[in-house]
């Protein structure tokens, strides 16, 4: 918004007004104080996510849940209330401690409460519901963008504590998982909670599973030195690789400057607004295929197919950029291009939606056995926001620097992760959470580092044998 800009942000403002004379569009926004605005979040998070572990494995999931609502609440309440730019980043930083302590607790909460056959598809919830937010957020930006008095930024900002309060006070209201419960020595209430979830007294057998998988962290000599040991490094490379490849699809480029990139290719405030609105529905409805056919097709044919159309869209926008702006980036994009633009990058946005978005946050949740669990995930918190901060800090003097090509680069990591998924990423559809071992033991990679009776907790042959019936390999 061209008011927030003017108060924190006027070099930036002052770059703008030249473009839109005929100066540099690519170049308009390159400044490293915006970005470390908008970036300060993610290193925080990351910094956040070190510890987090730790008070999951101890407390319990919900408590890092309600620890996060409250630093949302502050973080906004200090957005909301900034008078210079200190105050703002002060904020940003507080709300990164939340997305740290959130972002590791809620997807194991979610493996470990959900039936092994409805895992993907209420897993995947928790990305509907990012996408709803982002929804929710551009529509506020848009309608608050159009108050009088320049204040609409305020309010954009310190809406944030809506969603906050709810995290906060509904945490106080769930369950912990059986499976923390079981580690932690509370025993019949995990049988307690599990009954009740399940809607049956009927759980002895999973009850047992949850058991004879708690029993392994005693041998274990901490979650953190543990992982590191070479029964645990299939799942180490997936906590890692998985965010990684993820932030480095360039979703981020899209979804977190969607109206300073569609500023840039011509269009004006209020239309680079709703494009990201337009954008945002899309994300929405894509990811209710995902959920659809999450349990059902299973996590690598969403992820090749996802993979591939992103490539495709990544090429077409920055050639049709290129061929418009060129290198220079003067002049204006004509109308008719900016709207195939905007098209391609939805076409774009709904193949990262029913892949890599939902399933990015899934896989690292479910791959790692109970005792290293907490641990597992902390990594991959900490890495999905340490690339997310280095995107978010590189992007804007990238698009300075490279121009449309930023596009191809992009496109060049897809590539290199579709091919990933295809080669080394195994199927974990219908596997219950603690059996995970068998996707491990019949990989024709991954296989190497495991020990042919380790599974990971509770496994059996009856597993494995339908497990490779069910996905096309060889008993030997």
């Amino acid at each position: 918004m061209d008011t927030f800009l003017q108060e924190f942000f006027p070099s930036v403002y002052r770059k703008e007004q030249t473009a839109r004379g005929g100066g540099s569009h690519y170049c308009k926004f390159d400044s490293q104080l915006l970005t470390a605005f908008t970036s300060s979040l993610y290193l925080a998070a990351l910094v956040a996510s070190s510890f987090v572990a730790s008070v999951a494995r101890s407390l319990g999931r919900r408590w890092c849940m309600f620890g996060g609502g409250v630093s949302f609440l502050v973080g906004a309440a200090l957005n909301a209330a900034a008078q210079d730019v200190a105050m703002l980043i002060v904020g940003r930083i507080l709300l990164g401690i939340g997305v740290g302590f959130a972002g590791l607790s809620i997807p194991i909460y979610l493996s470990e409460m959900a039936p092994h056959r409805l895992r993907g598809t209420l897993n995947i919830g928790l990305q509907l519901m990012i996408t709803v937010g982002i929804f929710s957020a551009n529509l506020v930006n848009y309608g608050v963008a159009k108050i009088r008095g320049g204040w609409g930024w305020r309010l954009s900002l310190g809406l944030a504590a809506v969603p906050a309060g709810i995290i906060t006070v509904g945490s106080l209201f769930l369950p912990d998982t059986p499976n923390s419960l079981i580690n932690r020595g509370y025993h019949e209430q995990a049988r307690q909670v599990l009954s009740r979830i399940r809607g049956t007294d009927d759980i002895e057998d999973e009850y047992s599973d949850l058991v004879a998988a708690s029993e392994v962290p005693g041998a274990v000599r901490g979650p953190w030195l543990g992982i590191l040991e070479r029964r645990y490094r299939p799942q180490l490379a997936l906590a890692v690789l998985v965010p990684f490849f993820q932030q480095l699809t360039g979703i981020n480029v899209i979804m977190f400057y969607a109206p300073v990139l569609f500023k840039t290719i011509g269009l004006g405030g209020d239309a680079s607004l709703m494009s990201a609105v337009i954008t945002g529905l899309v994300n929405i409805i894509a990811t209710f295929v995902s959920i659809a056919t999450v349990d059902r097709l299973g996590r690598r044919k969403l992820f090749f197919q996802g993979g591939c159309q992103m490539l495709v869209c990544q090429i077409i926008i920055g050639t049709l950029i290129g061929v418009k702006f060129g290198a220079s980036g003067d002049g204006a994009i004509p109308r008719t291009f900016a709207a195939a633009v905007v098209a391609f990058i939805c076409i774009y946005v709904a193949g990262f939606a029913w892949s890599w978005g939902p399933l990015g946050i899934l896989v690292p949740s479910e791959v790692f056995p109970l005792e290293i669990r907490p641990a597992g995930q902390g990594i991959n918190v900490a890495v999905n926001m340490l690339c997310t901060f280095a995107v978010a800090q590189a992007f804007l003097p990238m698009l300075c620097h490279m121009r449309f090509g930023l596009f191809y680069f992009f496109g060049g990591w897809v590539l290199v992760m579709t091919l990933f998924v295809a080669a080394f990423l195994p199927e974990t559809k219908g596997v219950p959470i603690e059996r995970m071992g068998v996707v491990w033991r019949t990989h024709w990679f991954w296989q190497r580092f495991v020990v042919a009776d380790e599974d990971g907790g509770g496994g059996n042959g009856d597993v494995e044998m339908d497990y490779r019936k069910a996905n096309g390999i060889v008993v030997r």
